[in-house]
């Protein structure tokens, strides 16, 4: 087992990979929490590993209530946060109770915010179960739900006591659920490690543990220069996001896996940074093979108007007195924030009607 440290002063916690989920407890049991847990999964992931992470956790002397939501983005949302609070109630929740999302980012989402906001903020624990999950939303504190009107737009930051990372649920992860994954570990990448990128583009892919460590130290060394997003710098982690998150907003959440479309945003974004001359066309292109080569789409479906994609990107959050900020590739392993980037540049990049 290894640990990475995201280092938030009194907020710093430790990453744990190559953890196993029977060990949970024992972890757990180092810190002053209650004794009451509530754990939040949802309805696949808890057939399949919350009988071993309780067994852990009752060991440890727990006691442990389990609420299992619905399966999918489109059930992350403000009626799914109430439902949880009723849970938090029956389960006898106090301020020192943990909250620990077992599960996808859409189940570590959820459970964060919830821990974030009842009781004015409970302990939380990430155990993603997902590639996805492991590599991205786990880690930061990002937390929240979706409105009908755009993703994330209701949430908070609040950091987990810590993440608790067992690769071996990968095991019994769909082929689309890794590929999805591969979407946050290929961003990484482009917009800091060439060498990272270059390993996708020979071919040699490391282990799935090995992408979590270098995912995780990577996001670590962003969140830690700027944890609530307000210096700028750690908006380079919504590389492909804010087209991305369109692109799933505009097919409701049905169509496209979260990093399925981030993936379809990352090569957008290249290209618009290949037309407003930032990114060599060279560069372009290996980055649209990358992700072609892993699986992943480059181009979302002609059926959705790039008019209705460019009004939902306005309501992104990284949107500043009107005008969109975009994070665009300059070259491989190096990416900026640029504002006022041109609608008609993007409807031309996109090319939908």
């Amino acid at each position: 087992m290894k640990k990475i440290t995201v280092n938030l002063k009194e907020r710093s916690y430790p990453i744990y990979t190559g953890a196993r989920l029977a060990g949970l407890g024992s972890e757990l049991a180092k810190f002053k929490f209650s004794r009451r847990v509530l754990v939040v999964t949802n309805t696949t992931v808890k057939k399949l590993y919350f009988p071993v992470l309780r067994a852990g956790l009752e060991k440890a002397g727990f006691s442990v209530s389990v609420s299992a939501i619905a399966d999918g983005e489109r059930y992350k949302t403000l009626q799914t946060v109430n439902a949880l609070y009723n849970e938090c109630l029956r389960a006898g929740l106090d301020r020192r109770s943990p909250v620990i999302a077992l599960g996808g980012g859409v189940v570590g989402d959820i459970a964060g915010f919830v821990a974030a906001t009842y009781m004015r903020g409970l302990p939380f624990v990430q155990v993603p179960t997902t590639l996805l999950a492991m590599v991205d939303s786990s880690v930061g504190g990002k937390t929240g739900v979706d409105l009908p009107g755009g993703k994330n737009l209701v949430g908070a930051f609040h950091q987990p006591a810590f993440v608790w990372i067992d690769t071996s649920t990968l095991k019994t992860l769909p082929a689309r659920q890794l590929i999805n994954g591969l979407a946050e570990v290929i961003k990484y990448g482009i917009i800091g490690d060439a060498d990272f990128f270059s390993l996708f583009e020979a071919k040699k892919l490391p282990s799935y543990e090995k992408m979590v460590e270098a995912s995780c130290l990577s996001k670590a060394k962003v969140v830690e220069a700027d944890e609530y997003e307000r210096k700028g710098l750690r908006e380079i982690l919504n590389y492909g996001h804010t087209i991305g998150h369109a692109i799933e907003t505009a097919t409701g959440y049905r169509k496209y896996l979260h990093g399925e479309a981030v993936a379809v945003g990352m090569n957008a974004a290249a290209a618009i940074a290949a037309r407003m001359g930032l990114l060599k066309d060279s560069e372009r292109r290996r980055i649209e093979n990358v992700i072609a080569r892993a699986g992943l789409p480059v181009s979302f479906a002609k059926t959705i108007a790039a008019g209705k994609i460019l009004s939902l990107m306005s309501r992104d959050k990284k949107v500043v007195d009107g005008k969109l900020r975009l994070v665009l590739p300059v070259k491989i392993g190096k990416v900026i924030v640029k504002a006022g980037v041109s609608p008609e540049v993007i409807k031309d990049v996109i090319g939908n009607k």
